[in-house]
């Protein structure tokens, strides 16, 4: 009986153009070293810099990272106050950082509740960031994908277009405009999607690593890319 002969994938198929992080562990790097979990936060932020110009030598034009869920906000206030503020920061004081690397900034996410300071420098780095063109950062804050998907259908209700054409569903999500991640990285070894991207993931390649968010390294990353380009794509056929 002859073996089939395994269908190789076109190179637009196997592109990586939008990467995506759901960065996990702050608060246990900060533990391991007996340190409050804001210091984990500051790391973590540190790192996303060097991430994304990574993504950048790579040559991926989108970066997606799950910065802030809508569960978060269950965090202690302390916790959750200290978050905001380091947006707030980070978006004043590391401008140059976008300006000097061409990376354009765009929010995804539900805007009410999020305090008014905290919204203001979102939509600000947005709006000085607008025409940046060498990587497309998606900042995936207050977000989750049960409220993508429902705000999604109920402003299809509104407008009366149809909920069952898939479609047309996906022109209303949050990420209408950008293409689904081809990878989504999980850093601190847990297995699970954490309410992220649930319609955008229905064809993602997921790569799971034990290192703790502030402990990613390029080498780490390398090997997740690596992962993806060796995986067979066949988007439900054979």
């Amino acid at each position: 009986m002859k073996r089939r002969k395994k269908k190789s994938l076109s190179s637009k198929e196997k592109k990586l153009e939008h990467i995506s992080f759901i960065m996990d562990g702050n608060g246990r790097w900060a533990k391991k070293r007996l340190l409050p979990r804001t210091f984990g936060h500051k790391e973590g932020v540190k790192k996303a810099k060097e991430v994304i110009l990574h993504a950048k030598a790579h040559k991926i034009p989108f970066v997606s990272l799950y910065t802030f869920s809508k569960e978060n906000w269950k965090r202690p206030k302390d916790e959750v106050s200290f978050l905001m503020k380091l947006i707030i920061d980070h978006f004043k004081n590391d401008f140059q950082f976008y300006i000097d690397n061409q990376i354009r900034i765009v929010h995804i996410g539900d805007k009410n509740g999020i305090p008014s300071d905290v919204c203001n420098a979102i939509e600000e780095i947005e709006q000085n960031s607008k025409n940046f063109n060498s990587v497309t950062v998606l900042l995936v804050f207050n977000y989750s994908g049960q409220y993508d998907i429902a705000q999604a259908l109920n402003k299809m209700l509104a407008d009366k277009v149809s909920c069952t054409d898939e479609k047309e569903i996906r022109k209303y999500l949050l990420t209408s405009d950008y293409p689904d991640p081809d990878l989504i990285i999980r850093t601190s070894g847990e297995f699970r999607i954490s309410n992220y991207f649930l319609y955008q993931a229905a064809y993602s390649e997921f790569y799971v690593t034990d290192t703790l968010w502030p402990d990613m390294s390029k080498t780490e990353i390398d090997k997740a890319i690596d992962s993806f380009y060796h995986r067979d794509r066949r988007f439900g056929g054979v």
